[in-house]
């Protein structure tokens, strides 16, 4: 019933391509829309004028709600405007049948890792998502008591709160962040919900396939693929990590190629010449307090050690840099030892951290202890993703480590091809230079 009411709002409207298009249950995605006919790639699917849209604009000209969120002190963030403006047609009763069509279509529950227990959420503690997901919970109940405070108690004829709970609060955050869009228009960024759009799952295995016309003031889908009648219809959100999917729209992909681990690094201020790195650091583009995104392709960016570098080096050796800026030979060996040492100690100090370790997750997959697409087993391979990526980068600074030390006495002695102590020969001054020769561009 509502699915017949939201097409003919839309259609009504000027919508194009819902005659072929079908909501339909799919075994692996659950609800999703299919094609009543072949597709090219390439092919308009669907077009959605602007007018249907959920946008920040759209809630400010609704002659009801505009005038009481723009009096707001401070002004609604994107998001809490969109989340408010979700629950006030949630809660009409009249003069919103086709919005309210749409709202009812929309999940009653949501997967997003927010909503999960304590107990599933610990399955990918000591990763990434867990941490962001505590925070995501606090600023959650933060911005809902700042929403209580200075709208809905102020309102309590257009904001009843037994409709305007924390509970609905994050049930519409999780609505926007799950089937939201966002497109990069000149001068800002605009985020929308489209009608009907947002029932298309994701799939890497597409192309990029959704745009908005500024001039047209209309959302259109595109054929990422070729399709055949009956076949599933797929967007592509891009190049997302498990740890993103699952915090945003409540899924993940096993064996993700776009996992990441975020390692954080940053210098203390008091720490030893502290200003003097701070300015090698921003002559090499790095921030003091920076974020480096390591993948499975690349675990060990350059980056990184040329941060831990900076950060790690004496006063003699900053001499040495600074007399010598872009010369071959500025990389330390004692340095060198000393970042890499560092980085394992943190990397097995990270694993440490994850309560399950990752065989145990991949033995309770395997054996069904994690049930296929339950909350613990999209969290388990989150976990998964993660630690796989950190013993990557355990490894590739072994690696390294073992170039940079004697094998004999384990130490680090500079520019000599055979160690003063044992007398071993070692190559470890050209391998250095070869490795690092663009440090500092």
């Amino acid at each position: 019933m509502e699915t017949t009411k939201l097409r003919e709002w839309l259609e009504n409207g000027g919508a194009e391509g819902l005659s072929w298009l079908q909501l339909e249950d799919f075994p692996d995605t659950g609800r999703g829309v299919k094609t009543l006919r072949p597709l090219k790639s390439g092919d308009i699917v669907l077009t959605i004028p602007g007018s249907f849209l959920w946008t920040v604009d759209a809630a400010f000209d609704d002659p009801i709600l505009g005038p009481i969120i723009s009096s707001v002190k401070p002004p609604l963030s994107v998001e809490d405007t969109l989340a408010v403006f979700l629950l006030f047609i949630k809660s009409r009763i009249e003069r919103y049948e086709g919005r309210q069509a749409h709202v009812k279509l929309l999940p009653t529950s949501y997967t997003t890792s927010v909503c999960f227990t304590d107990e599933e959420l610990e399955i990918c503690s000591g990763s990434s998502l867990y941490h962001i997901t505590k925070q995501l919970k606090q600023q959650i109940r933060d911005d809902y008591l700042q929403l209580l405070n200075n709208l809905f108690s102020k309102h309590p004829d257009l904001f009843p709160l037994e409709k305007f709970t924390q509970n609905d609060y994050m049930w519409a955050l999780c609505a926007i962040w799950s089937r939201g869009m966002d497109f990069q228009l000149p001068g800002k960024q605009f985020r929308c919900i489209a009608p009907f759009a947002d029932m298309l799952n994701h799939s890497p295995d597409v192309q990029l396939c959704h745009t908005y016309n500024p001039q047209s003031d209309s959302l259109q889908i595109l054929a990422g693929k070729d399709y055949t009648i009956g076949e599933q219809v797929f967007i592509n959100y891009g190049s997302v990590p498990n740890n993103r999917l699952l915090r945003l729209y409540g899924f993940v992909l096993p064996n993700n190629p776009y996992d990441t681990y975020d390692l954080v690094l940053t210098t203390h201020p008091l720490a030893p010449l502290y200003a003097q790195k701070v300015t090698l650091l921003e002559s090499a583009g790095l921030q003091v307090n920076a974020t480096f995104p390591l993948t499975l392709s690349d675990p060990l960016p350059l980056d990184v050690l040329r941060y831990l570098r900076i950060q790690r080096l004496s006063s003699s050796e900053i001499s040495t840099v600074e007399a010598k800026r872009g010369a071959r030979n500025i990389v330390s060996a004692r340095n060198e030892a000393e970042i890499l040492k560092a980085l394992i100690e943190a990397c097995e100090s990270l694993l440490d951290g994850f309560s399950v370790p990752l065989e145990k997750l991949e033995a309770n997959i395997a054996s069904s202890v994690y049930q296929k697409s339950d909350n613990k087993w999209a969290a388990a391979h989150v976990s998964i993703g993660e630690q796989k990526i950190i013993k990557m980068t355990l490894q590739k600074t072994r690696e390294l480590l073992a170039l940079v030390i004697c094998a004999q006495c384990g130490k680090a002695n500079e520019n000599n091809k055979r160690c003063g102590r044992c007398r071993r020969v070692e190559f470890y001054s050209e391998i250095l230079l070869e490795l690092f020769k663009r440090n500092y561009n």
